[in-house]
């Protein structure tokens, strides 16, 4: 006797392939890794603390 396919179950995969394969491009285009928006937001803060640091108070 044959096995029952689910149609249903490889339609979901298909699409869940053509979702996977768009987000990849997507990310390959738009994208950056969490590490380098880290990165680089730390690199921002840094440049922030040290413009501060060198500020000069005007006490009148």
């Amino acid at each position: 006797m044959a096995d029952v396919t689910n149609l249903n179950r490889f339609r979901k995969q298909k699409a869940r392939a053509q979702a996977r394969q768009e987000a990849d491009a997507n990310a390959a285009k738009f994208g950056r890794t969490r590490a380098q928006r880290q990165r680089e937001e730390a690199e921002a803060e840094k440049a922030r603390q040290t413009l501060d640091a060198h500020r000069r108070d005007e006490t009148p």
